[in-house]
């Protein structure tokens, strides 16, 4: 079987930002930017706030909060800084005297405010100051990490000494957005997933492109009922308002089933970015309702940050050890290759070959006159083919693939060959330089068959999750290693020295 793209275009084509529900633990309030006019609610701002809809709507929020949260407010407003971002504040509700803190979002037309009920003995100083020691403690252990590995399991045991999640788990993406457990840490009883792979699908690339913009999501409570909005349309735009910003953002429901499928009540996704793009993310579980109140969850938002830089470092680091290695195998083969009377010698028969170079099981080196390999090559005539196809389509850049059956007319090579970089050196006269890798068998454990990712029902309108996330494995076959990015770049190198040499001296 050969690697499959499991990132599902049906699931990443939802409207996931205009879903025009909220989450239930807190109210959603739209204001008219000029005049502060409330022009669209949740429908729980009675119950939360002892607020009418009827009442509520048209009428200004001045008369709902204090002259100094008013100046607080409108500052925020004018502040080119937050137009950029959200802003939190405090403000007390004064005709019920009910605490609450608002997540403001400012827009072109309109505000956003999320805004959350406050424990009547918590204070947002007090909140902090309870885990400041932890968080401190968090990013000395991250500074003092070594390896991507050793920072993934500092993260997920101090955020749940922090946060008290039942299981925390680091989900890294690959190359086709499936995402591989590399950390974990849970209760008993829980059903691990530490090495599983989890289908492009299962994180579509509407929620990752939300994960760009807010560093954490959170589903405290699976079982909640969505909240509308009130009006439907908003007025400001006279369409459904884009919720992307908000963490009060209702849940699709095919992401609901998912998560009962899982066993899972309450869940929390810390977002990990590298050089601008998702990189992975820490996934919370817990297996009963849990809310995190935003000043727990800004600990979240400020680890998330720190934990992107300290895998970005980690992983910068790595490849700079793998570029000093490959440049020190480089340098000495450019030496042997202008010691030589011929780039056979200088690349075949001495005492460091290209295979050191790019970790390869064989290669070839073909001229007019014939061909000389070192290693596990395909046949000559195989190779001559190779050659036609690469004047057909690559004639003069470097090509690489992991998977040759793939783009080659789908012929497996002999000698079960699966990988090639193949370096033109003048191919009007068939002089090419292939290395090549052997096949290398996977096996590649799902967390459920990816196939069967979402199932959609007879009227082909309505879906559902897989309903098991047990080991399924696959095998591929037909694949070598990857080549890393670095091994690339030092084939692109040594095409320019084989260029270099080939006009003062020749082949053999």
């Amino acid at each position: 079987m050969s690697k499959k793209n499991y990132d599902s275009e049906f699931c990443g084509s939802l409207p996931l930002n205009f879903i025009n529900h909220v989450q239930a633990y807190g109210v959603l309030v739209v204001l008219d930017k000029t005049n502060l006019t409330i022009i669209q609610v949740s429908q729980n701002i009675e119950e939360k706030l002892g607020i009418a809809v009827e009442e509520v709507i048209n009428s200004s929020w001045k008369k709902y909060i204090s002259d100094k949260e008013l100046t607080l407010l409108e500052e925020h407003i004018q502040s080119d800084v937050i137009k950029k971002t959200s802003v939190s504040f405090s403000f007390t509700v004064s005709h019920r005297q009910t605490n609450c803190l608002a997540i403001v979002h400012i827009k072109d037309d309109y505000l956003i405010l999320e805004i959350e009920i406050l424990p009547e003995d918590e204070s947002a100083t007090t909140s902090f100051l309870s885990v400041y020691q932890d968080v401190k403690h968090v990013i000395t252990r991250l500074e003092s990490a070594q390896t991507i590995t050793s920072a993934c399991e500092i993260a997920i045991t101090e955020l749940k000494k922090i946060s008290g999640f039942d299981r925390i788990m680091v989900y890294q993406f690959d190359e086709n957005w499936n995402g591989t457990v590399i950390a974990e840490t849970l209760e008993e009883g829980m059903e691990p997933y530490l090495g599983l792979v989890f289908p492009a699908s299962d994180v579509p690339r509407q929620a990752r492109a939300l994960y760009l913009q807010n560093p954490y999501r959170q589903i405290p409570d699976r079982e909640y009922t969505p909240v509308k909005l009130y009006p439907l349309l908003n007025p400001a735009t006279d369409t459904f308002i884009d919720l992307s910003d908000c963490n009060l953002r209702s849940v699709a429901s095919v992401h609901i089933e998912y998560l009962r499928n899982m066993n899972v009540m309450s869940s929390m996704s810390i977002r990990i970015i590298k050089d601008n793009r998702l990189w992975g993310l820490i996934a919370c579980h817990h297996r009963q309702a849990k809310f995190i109140p935003y000043q727990l969850c800004s600990v979240f938002e400020l680890l998330s940050g720190f934990i992107s830089s300290t895998f970005s470092r980690l992983q910068v680091l790595e490849e700079f050890q793998r570029n000093s290695h490959l440049q020190i195998i480089h340098a000495r083969l450019a030496e042997q290759i202008y010691a030589e009377d011929s780039l056979v010698k200088g690349l075949l028969q001495k005492e460091t070959t290209v295979l050191d170079l790019l970790q390869a099981e064989g290669a070839a080196l073909t001229y007019s006159r014939g061909m000389e390999t070192i290693g596990v090559t395909p046949d000559e005539d195989e190779v001559k083919n190779l050659i036609m196809w690469l004047q057909g389509n690559k004639p003069d850049k470097v090509f690489s693939t992991d998977s040759i059956a793939s783009v080659y007319d789908n012929e497996k090579l002999s000698q079960d060959i699966a990988g090639m970089i193949a370096i033109p050196i003048h191919p009007a006269k068939d002089e090419y330089l292939f290395v090549f890798r052997s096949e290398a068998i996977q096996k590649i454990n799902w967390g459920g068959n990816p196939d069967e990712a979402i199932q959609f029902e007879q009227d082909k309108k309505n879906y559902h999750p897989r309903n098991s996330f047990k080991i399924w494995q696959q095998t591929v076959k037909d694949t070598s290693l990857p080549w890393h990015t670095q091994e690339i770049q030092v084939a692109d190198s040594l095409q320019h020295i084989l260029l270099e040499y080939t006009l003062r001296k020749s082949v053999v």
